[in-house]
């Protein structure tokens, strides 16, 4: 019998939230209830298809000039990638290379581990505390490297840059990675502080506040050794990454920021309009910094009203993993999609 199989990588995969493929309110993965920027929509539909018989620019040029010139970085601070997944995955397998565990919260994003056991990275998960926020001591300790989403996800939590600072103060020697996805929703970038910190990559996705996610943009700023670190594995591992579309309604989108900050604006509305309408009907909230809520409920358990959600065609987001097993994410969706949440949760917990 052949044993080829004892020689395969295993790992348990990230689990992304469902993607019915029905008309449902979909509100368990965090995209933007809002469409992308015209200017996007404009670039997708000028384009010459003739071209796509032709490679991508490898170095997304256009693209990476966008984000530099809005950021107001170089244009060999930038790094791009399909989705921040891929930024962070390359950013795990380029940075993580040594025999010290790195660390990150228990509760957070959970492809970090995943990526860590792919790569056989050592780690160390650090628990939140009883609040669920991030405890910038726990961090000051010897390790391989960190890993923190700021806000943080599933909780929504933003913790002030002072934090971030105190814990690049005491960790110069191993990179620090700063997952901004859900930054502009209320939280504060670390961007500034790469002119400081030469261990720094601050990453950002297209996929929340830019109304993107199907078309995969993610970004990395750093300073220029990090960047060229990062854009040699990448080269090494495969070079046309980004289709030319997506360079060009990338770059559309990225230039277009006044449509940005309105739907930005937009969520952040409904986000705080509707917390007092969970709050009443017994929810505790967490403050969010988000495009979504993290809430457990005083008397029915959460994933009894996961269940009782789906079954009206509405989608949130419940993990069974511990600390957490008995609260549910909760995007926040159209002024119209909330009200139908709203209704539903009405008749589950009264």
């Amino acid at each position: 019998m052949s044993n080829w199989q004892d020689n395969v990588r295993r790992v348990t995969p990230y689990v992304p939230g469902e993607q019915p493929q029905r008309p449902v309110i979909k509100l368990n993965t965090n995209e933007n209830p809002y469409p992308p920027s015209p200017a996007a929509a404009a670039a997708i539909r000028e384009f010459n298809s003739d071209l796509s018989r032709k490679y991508p620019d490898a170095a997304a040029t256009e693209l990476v000039s966008a984000i530099a010139d809005v950021y107001g970085v170089e244009k060999d601070q930038v790094f791009v990638g399909v989705g921040s997944d891929d930024v962070l995955g390359m950013a795990f397998l380029t940075f993580f290379n040594g025999d010290k565990p790195i660390l990150f919260p228990d509760v957070t994003y959970s492809f970090y581990d995943v990526w860590a056991e792919l790569y056989r990275i050592p780690y160390r998960m650090i628990p939140l505390d009883e609040n669920f926020r991030i405890n910038p001591e726990d961090y000051l300790t010897e390790n391989g490297g960190i890993v923190i989403a700021n806000p943080n996800a599933p909780t929504s939590i933003a913790m002030p840059v002072s934090d971030i600072r105190k814990i690049l103060d005491a960790n110069r020697n191993v990179t620090v990675i700063i997952d901004e996805a859900y930054v502009d929703f209320g939280g504060e970038s670390c961007l500034p502080l790469l002119v400081e910190y030469d261990n720094l990559l601050v990453v950002q996705t297209y996929s929340k506040s830019r109304s993107m996610a199907g078309n995969r943009i993610g970004f990395a700023m750093a300073g220029r050794e990090m960047i060229k670190a990062l854009s040699d594995i990448k080269f090494a591992y495969n070079s046309y990454t980004m289709d030319q579309v997506t360079i060009r309604a990338g770059a559309a989108s990225m230039r277009d920021t006044d449509y940005w900050k309105k739907t930005v604006a937009k969520v952040v509305e409904t986000r705080e309009a509707y917390l007092p309408k969970l709050q009443e009907l017994g929810f505790t909230v967490l403050p969010s910094s988000t495009n979504f809520y993290f809430a457990s409920h005083e008397k029915v358990p959460a994933d009894v009203i996961f269940e009782e959600l789906k079954k009206r065609d509405i989608f949130v987001r419940h993990w069974k993993k511990p600390r957490i097993d008995n609260w549910l994410r909760i995007t926040v969706g159209t002024d119209e999609e909330m009200d139908a949440l709203i209704g539903a949760l009405k008749d589950i917990v009264q």
